[in-house]
């Protein structure tokens, strides 16, 4: 039987063009792009055309666009380096935020002592903006760190008011767009937020390849050292395949993407459709009309099939989660439903169910079938 993949907000499969794109690069351009000979020049070359068509696609420079491993690590860097190089005093992010954020605020907050403030959660899992607004009165040096979509529920941030509010105030901002850059249109010449990052897996490229925005004339300052790559930002070796494959990745996501959304907007609404007729008592963790990929539900189970729904639905093909890969491991609940629901809500079964082009109605039909024996 043909498994079912619905946790595309986890990673997502990569397309075939990409996976030929890569595999010719690395048959044929494997040249260090830091050397002088012509097998370094293509990979250079490579990499340049990488770097303007990724920067073509978010209306900014190319010099703009800095390589890194993913967004885990872009988040690590801006966020340190504004506190280290920027002299930041002070961040304000929100309890919602990934963990590659909140962990690093905290490790900050730890060595430099600096003041964190956190930004209220409606119930809805939106953020107040107007205690955004009265936070930011205080004119401390300050970075705003709050992320675009969130990677549990689908909420989305209003990226230019917020870019608007911070300028009002002289503030930094840094939003983690790992699950928007791809799915939606960001033009950064509109939109005036200082940084912004992503990872190719989450668009349909590879694993392990990501980059960061970093606006011009920002000041950040090199969080790994060694050669003078990246224009001196980011020291090692390119890794040309994987930069050239996400660099494919996002230019067919965006060609794709009026029809690709529609599509898969389609397939939200119909499992909405479907737990409405089967399970009319579920209910969402956000809004309805969140991002189109990703959807959070509370089933109207007893409380005692929460720790063994996942493994139910694995055994019968379907791949869905509670929440982040990055902390599937754990028996906590969810820190970002922990600032939405009650305690007797968190001991519900909840699932968080993410789509892509790939996905089918006949999808929908295996997990809500597979839901009913449960």
């Amino acid at each position: 039987m043909k498994k079912v993949y619905l946790d595309n907000a986890s990673t997502t499969a990569m397309r075939p063009e990409v996976i030929q794109e890569m595999t010719k690069i690395m048959l044929e351009d494997y040249g260090n792009p830091s050397s002088t000979h012509s097998f370094g020049r293509n990979g250079k070359t490579i990499l340049e055309l990488s770097r303007k068509s990724i920067a073509k696609h978010l209306n900014c420079t190319a010099q703009e666009i800095i390589f890194t491993s993913g967004g885990t690590e872009a988040d690590n860097w801006i966020l340190r380096s504004s506190v280290e190089d920027l002299k930041v005093e002070r961040i304000i992010t929100s309890k919602i935020e990934h963990h590659a954020v909140l962990h690093t605020v905290w490790a900050l907050q730890d060595e430099y002592k600096i003041q964190v403030d956190y930004v209220n959660v409606n119930a809805d899992g939106s953020l107040d903006l107007t205690h955004l607004s009265s936070l930011l009165a205080d004119e401390k040096k300050t970075l705003v760190s709050l992320m675009h979509v969130n990677n549990e529920t689908g909420t989305v941030l209003d990226l230019d008011r917020v870019s608007l509010i911070c300028k009002q105030y002289n503030a930094l901002f840094h939003s983690d767009t790992v699950q928007s850059v791809g799915k939606t249109e960001i033009d950064l010449q509109k939109t005036p937020v200082d940084f912004i990052l992503a990872s190719a897996h989450k668009f349909h490229g590879p694993k392990g390849i990501g980059f960061a925005f970093i606006r011009k004339n920002s000041g950040l300052q090199p969080l790994l050292f060694g050669g003078e790559q990246e224009k001196g930002l980011r020291a090692g070796t390119e890794a040309v395949h994987q930069i050239a494959g996400m660099a494919k990745a996002l230019s067919i996501s965006y060609e794709k993407l009026d029809e690709e959304r529609a599509y898969i907007s389609s397939i939200k609404n119909y499992l909405i459709e479907q737990l409405e007729i089967h399970f009319p008592d579920f209910r969402i963790n956000g809004k309805k009309d969140d991002f189109y990929n990703i959807i959070n539900i509370i089933l109207p189970f007893s409380s005692d099939k929460t720790s063994m729904l996942l493994f139910s639905l694995d055994m019968k093909g379907i791949a869905v989660s509670r929440g982040s890969a990055c902390q599937s491991g754990s028996i906590k609940p969810s820190h970002v439903l922990n600032e939405m629901l009650s305690e007797t809500d968190l001991k519900l079964p909840n699932l968080r169910i993410s789509f892509s082009h790939y996905n089918t109605k006949e999808d929908i039909d295996r997990l809500i079938e597979s839901l009913k024996t449960i």
